[in-house]
């Protein structure tokens, strides 16, 4: 079995910083596209950033700059740094794993259950 389990988030002020963190775990055969994805009040679930196992890492247009996506391989981690924050960053964040899993001949993609980041003074 697989498990992708996020940690960090919580309240910050507008400008202020926060750091998320994203671990795979279990019965794990090999890890590609890892990912954030965040989804807002009456929005669609949308992606924020990946990273692929060679570490290109391709952004969405309202987080560039100000975020910074990275892993450890040889953990199964991947983190989040999101710096400038302001309020329309305030969302539910999730974690997303593309892993195929021992035993098995293809991949699929594992979720987190989400961690809530709230931008507010």
């Amino acid at each position: 079995q697989v498990q992708v389990v996020e940690s960090g988030g919580g309240l910050v002020q507008p400008g202020g910083s926060m750091r998320l963190s994203c671990t795979a775990s279990g019965s794990i055969a090999a890890v590609y596209t890892m990912g954030w994805y965040r989804q807002a009040p009456g929005k669609q679930r949308e992606w924020v950033a990946l990273i692929t196992p060679s570490g290109t890492t391709p952004y969405t247009d309202s987080v560039k700059g100000r975020f910074t996506i990275s892993r450890d391989n040889a953990k199964n981690t991947v983190w989040l740094q999101m710096n400038d924050l302001n309020p329309a960053d305030t969302a539910v964040y999730y974690c997303n794993a593309r892993i195929t899993a021992e035993g098995l001949d293809r991949a699929s993609d594992y979720w987190g259950q989400g961690t809530q980041v709230t931008v507010s003074s």
